[in-house]
C-alpha cells in the first residue's frame, strides 16, 4: 500500500491551491467578526448565508495585514460613511492561501466599497418597503403633539457633546422656559445601538405618564456611522412608541429610518432644542393673544354693559315716574271715593244718633213726667207695685216740676 506523510499531502494541496489560484479573486461574503490587534493587522471571519432559509453556507477566515488595512479601512469608511464592521456585506479582492499547520485562510488584498453601499441602499430600501407594508410608517406622526412639550424622556450618550449642547440651549434659552428632562442612557453607535435604544425606549414606556415626548439625540464629532439607525426593529419601536419621537442624530449628509418614523426630525441635538423652545414660545403667544382678547372683550362688555346700565336707568326712571303719576291719580281717585264714602257713613250715623236721641228721650222719665205721669219711691227704690208698700211707709214722689213726700194709709 502507497503512502504520503501529512506534511506531504498539505504541501500537495498547497502547491495545488497556488497554481490553481495564482491571481487575487473577487468575492462577495458577509463580515460575521471583525478584531484588530496591536500590531495594526485585521482580522476577519466571512460567512454566506442562504437567502431563504438564512442556513450557513460558507465560512473561512480572512486576514488584512497591517500594511493594507491602514489604507483600506479609511478609503472604504470615507467611501461609504459606514465603519468597516460586522455585518457588513462586503466585495473583496482575496489570494487563497493554505499552510500546514494553520490550513485555510484568505488574505484580503482589496476591497470595494460600492458593493457595500448598494447592498445597504438595497437592504434599507427593504426595510422601508416592510414598515410600509406593515401599515407602520407614519404611526408616529399621527399622535398628537403636546401644546407645552416641557417634559423630556432623552436617549442619548451620557458623554456625547450632542447632548451637552442640547441641554445647555434648553438651559440657557432666552425667553427663560423651564424643561423637566430625565437622560435614559444609550449606546449611540455601533452594534449594540439597537438593543441600547429599544431598552431605553421600554424603561421610558413603564414611566410614559411623566413624559410628553422623547428625544433621541447624538453628536459629539463627525460620527459617519448610520446604518446602526437603518434597523426594522428599531424602527419598528419608535414607530409605534405611544409619545411623539424627536429626532436629532446629527446626520446632515444623510436622512435615516429612524428619522423617517419619528413624529419629527432635525439635523441636530441643537436644532432639537431650538424647536422645543419654539413650541413653548407659541404656546406663549397663545396666551399672551388670548388674555388679549380677553381684555379687549372685557372692555367692550363694560362698555356696553355701560351704556346697558345708563339706558336701564332712563327707562327705570321713566317707568317710575309713570307709575308714581298713575299711583297718584289713583291714590287721588281712592281719597276722593274713601271722603265721599265717610261722608255717606257720618251722615247715616248721625241720623242714627239722631233717631236714638229722639228714641232715648221718648222714653226718658223726665219726658213721662212732662206728660202727667209720676214716679214714686220707698228708701230710693222706684214703687212699681202697691204690694211694695204698707201703712205708716214714708214715701217720695216726683212730678214734672219738683217733689213731695207722703205717707202711706
Amino acid at each position: 500500500m502507497n503512502s504520503i506523510s501529512l506534511s506531504e499531502l498539505t504541501d500537495q494541496i498547497q502547491q495545488t491551491i497556488r497554481l490553481s489560484f495564482e491571481t487575487p479573486i473577487w468575492i462577495r461574503a458577509e463580515i460575521s467578526e471583525l478584531r484588530e490587534n496591536q500590531g495594526g493587522h485585521c482580522y476577519l471571519e466571512l460567512i454566506e448565508k442562504d437567502s431563504d432559509s438564512d442556513m450557513l453556507l460558507a465560512k473561512t477566515k480572512a486576514t488584512i495585514w497591517a500594511s493594507t488595512y491602514r489604507m483600506m479601512k479609511p478609503y472604504f469608511e470615507s467611501s461609504t460613511g459606514q465603519t468597516l464592521r460586522s455585518g457588513l456585506n462586503v466585495l473583496v479582492a482575496v489570494t487563497v492561501e493554505f499552510h500546514g499547520v494553520y490550513g485555510f485562510s484568505l488574505n484580503i488584498r482589496d476591497i470595494d466599497p460600492t458593493f457595500t453601499i448598494g447592498e445597504m441602499a438595497t437592504r434599507r430600501l427593504q426595510i422601508i418597503r416592510q414598515l410600509e407594508e406593515d401599515g407602520i410608517v407614519d404611526m408616529n406622526k399621527q399622535l398628537p403633539f403636546p401644546e407645552i412639550p416641557q417634559r423630556l424622556a432623552i436617549i442619548s450618550s451620557p458623554t456625547a457633546a450632542g447632548y451637552g449642547d442640547f441641554c445647555d440651549q434648553l438651559k440657557n434659552n432666552s425667553s427663560h422656559f423651564t424643561f423637566y428632562t430625565k437622560l435614559f442612557p444609550a449606546v449611540m453607535q455601533g452594534e449594540q445601538t439597537e438593543s441600547s435604544i429599544i431598552s431605553a425606549l421600554e424603561k421610558i414606556y413603564e414611566n410614559i405618564d411623566l413624559f410628553d415626548v422623547v428625544v433621541i439625540i447624538r453628536g459629539g464629532g463627525a460620527t459617519t456611522d448610520l446604518a446602526c439607525f437603518d434597523s426594522y426593529e428599531l424602527a419598528l419601536n419608535c414607530a409605534q412608541f405611544p409619545l411623539p419621537i424627536i429626532a436629532g442624530i446629527g446626520h446632515q449628509r444623510d436622512i435615516s429610518i429612524l428619522d423617517m418614523v419619528a413624529y419629527t426630525n432635525l439635523k441636530t441635538p441643537t436644532a432639537v432644542a431650538e424647536f422645543l423652545i419654539s413650541c413653548l414660545q407659541d404656546a406663549e403667544n397663545q396666551v399672551v393673544n388670548i388674555i388679549a382678547d380677553i381684555q379687549n372683550l372685557v372692555k367692550s362688555n363694560i362698555e356696553n354693559e355701560s351704556r346697558f346700565i345708563v339706558q336701564t336707568q332712563m327707562r327705570i326712571k321713566q317707568t317710575l315716574r309713570s307709575w308714581v303719576i298713575q299711583k297718584t291719580h289713583s291714590l287721588d281717585r281712592q281719597k276722593n271715593r274713601l271722603k265721599s264714602t265717610l261722608r255717606m257713613q257720618l251722615l247715616k250715623e248721625n241720623n242714627k244718633l239722631a233717631l236714638l236721641g229722639k228714641n232715648i228721650e221718648t222714653h226718658s222719665p223726665n219726658f213721662l213726667l212732662k206728660h202727667g205721669y209720676t214716679i214714686t219711691t220707698l228708701n230710693g227704690k222706684r214703687i212699681t207695685s202697691a204690694r211694695q208698700v204698707k201703712s205708716g211707709d214714708k214715701i217720695r214722689t216726683f212730678v214734672h216740676n219738683g217733689e213731695f213726700g207722703s205717707e202711706v194709709d
